[in-house]
């Protein structure tokens, strides 16, 4: 009896945390958020409302998201994007004491050596929009439509490796969705098994 009362009056507090870091879900409008660019300007995603908007997170450091930068695969797909007129976020969640952590100058010359094409490189090193979002790797993909309701999560494809030579058998979620959006229909893969490193958060 002892142990079932200690559990009742702990289960509220376990779904008030829980609920406290419920991450967006597909369906639901995107959490909003002010990030500063690596230009040291402020980037709000409400302020992108009426077009499509990519958030990608990202981390130099991590092999999986070199894979796809080395190879051409997330510039070109980037580019694929801005041309049908999204808006593209580059986020970085990595905290300053990780050693994998850049400062915005560096960060922002790793991508431009790599032809990267976002709208804008934002630093989240506090984390806060990263756990809004429940982004857990990099590269982790999300997809917001028009009215800020969040249409696609997951990874960037379907083969979760870091061999650059599966980039060419893989199915590009993201091209995909955009494929959906430019035919005027619902994404068909909405959600997708997100692959990377851990996003090493503060």
């Amino acid at each position: 009896m002892q142990t079932l009362r200690r559990t009742l009056i702990a289960l509220p507090l376990l779904l008030a945390a829980l609920g406290a870091h419920a991450a967006a879900a597909v369906g639901q409008i995107a959490p909003d958020f002010t990030l500063q660019s690596t230009e040291g300007k402020p980037v709000r995603l409400s302020d992108l409302r009426g077009k499509y908007v990519v958030l990608e997170w990202t981390n130099p450091g991590c092999p999986f998201v070199r894979k796809h930068y080395d190879s051409g695969n997330m510039p070109a797909t980037q580019k694929a994007a801005r041309e049908q007129g999204l808006a593209w976020l580059s986020i970085n969640s990595t905290a300053k004491a990780s050693g994998d952590y850049l400062e915005p100058a560096r960060l922002a010359a790793w991508l431009a050596e790599r032809k990267a094409q976002p709208t804008a490189i934002l630093m989240d090193e506090e984390g806060t929009v990263g756990h809004a979002y429940g982004a857990r790797t990099t590269p982790h993909m999300y997809v917001i439509d028009p009215r800020g309701t969040l249409v696609y999560a997951g990874g960037i494809d379907s083969i979760p490796s870091a061999r650059v030579a599966d980039i060419e058998r893989a199915t590009n979620y993201v091209k995909a969705a955009l494929a959906d959006i430019a035919a005027q229909r619902p994404i068909a893969a909405a959600a997708t098994q997100p692959y990377g490193c851990s996003i090493k958060y503060k």
